[in-house]
């Protein structure tokens, strides 16, 4: 947990005006707030919560999309990720359900780009 939380500190705070409802992701009992930018080719993704922890997670999460294309991004497999670094087992079934709705509202997101 100590390397997670010290893994959130890589996000950069959003301002104030960034968190809010448009940018919130349902489906988190703690507040995650996802923006993106970029195009197709290469989409710039920068997300913060309120909890250490789930900054932590997000920032392992978005590692191996950020830049990437959106067919990439659209194909990615969280849980395979999950289990291939060991962190599935040590989520609750809450957090592991809130970070499967960030993924899902990444790839939903990227459809707008």
């Amino acid at each position: 947990m100590r390397q997670l939380m010290l893994a959130g500190k890589q996000l950069a705070p959003l301002t104030p005006s960034e968190q809010c409802d448009d940018n919130e992701v349902s489906g988190c009992e703690s507040q995650v707030w996802l923006i993106l930018g970029g195009d197709t080719h290469a989409v710039q993704l920068r997300a913060y919560s309120t909890s250490k922890i789930i900054r932590g997670l997000l920032a392992v999460l978005m590692e191996p999309l950020q830049g990437q294309s959106v067919e990439k991004i659209q194909a990615f497999d969280s849980q395979a990720y999950l289990q291939l670094l060991g962190l599935e087992r040590h989520l609750s079934q809450s957090r592991a359900s809130g970070l499967n709705a960030v993924v899902k509202a990444i790839q939903y997101r990227c459809q707008s780009l």
